[in-house]
């Protein structure tokens, strides 16, 4: 378990995360993190965007039932 603090940045509040948190996270100065609700009403903070993965999981699902409009689109 990792202790985040949280401290003032200008007019607002930012955390602070120690390199081995920044390492597992897989995230470096300026990326975006999202903080999720999970199941049991605690926060999951991930480099992991769910709306983005909600969205390619629909557009892949158009692209294989439509492959041959798709195709015939492309040429």
């Amino acid at each position: 378990m990792q202790t985040l603090k949280v401290t003032t940045v200008g007019a607002s509040s930012g955390v602070i995360l120690t390199k081995e948190v920044m390492a597992h996270l897989k995230v470096k100065k300026g990326d975006t993190l999202y903080l999720t609700e999970s199941a049991d009403g605690g926060y999951r903070l991930t480099p992991y965007n769910p709306e983005f993965a909600r969205q390619m999981s629909i557009a892949e699902e158009i692209m294989h039932d439509d492959r041959e409009v798709l195709r015939a689109l492309a040429k």
